[in-house]
């Protein structure tokens, strides 16, 4: 299984960028080490905290750069916010063991 390295450091920056934006936050402090809060909702947004590792799915990352499109890397909830429904995002996630 092949692993596509740029891909992965795309997704980083991403992380990166949003979270350099939102600045630190009382909510952020009660994120564990190796995890990180992401915002998903198409009209409220409902606060997950999933590990780092579920930015080396390809499908995660496709989120990802359709949240880029969209919103940007100003999160002003302080995290990543992409806009799926729940129900999607779960399902998403917990296909990676996140939840």
């Amino acid at each position: 299984m092949a692993i596509r390295m740029p891909s992965i450091i795309q997704a980083r920056q991403i992380l990166k960028r949003s979270l350099s934006n939102g600045g630190s936050t009382p909510a952020s402090m009660d994120i564990p080490k190796g995890y990180f809060a992401i915002y998903v909702g198409e009209q409220e947004k409902k606060r997950f905290v999933v590990p780092v590792s579920i930015l080396s799915e390809p499908s995660f990352q496709q989120l990802l750069h359709q949240s880029e499109q969209e919103f940007g890397y100003n999160h002003p909830m302080g995290g990543i916010t992409i806009s799926c429904s729940e129900d999607v995002f779960t399902d998403l996630a917990s296909r990676f063991g996140s939840f």
